[in-house]
């Protein structure tokens, strides 16, 4: 799965938490949630109880932690994605 259709997928899963919708356009590898976004902490553990869920995949405390940003959140999926295939 390539970057852009996992922005592409976090998009559609970040949509109905953040407040700034018109930043939804501009959503990149750059993007904070919390900053740009405006999303509040307990809004990301939704968004990531639904990555997990969408993707199939856990993700552990130091590795949530983590996830503050659409680059972060990426390089997340793709080393959990990578372990449940290997």
């Amino acid at each position: 799965m390539d970057k852009q259709h996992l922005i592409e997928e976090l998009i559609t899963i970040i949509t109905p938490y953040t407040e700034e919708k018109s930043a939804l356009e501009r959503v990149g590898e750059n993007t904070d949630f919390i900053k740009d976004l405006k999303i509040n902490s307990a809004n990301l553990v939704d968004i990531i109880l639904d990555i997990e869920e969408k993707f199939k995949i856990e993700i552990d405390n130091d590795s949530m932690a983590k996830m503050l940003t659409v680059k972060a959140t990426i390089e997340v999926i793709e080393s959990k994605l990578q372990a449940n295939a290997g």
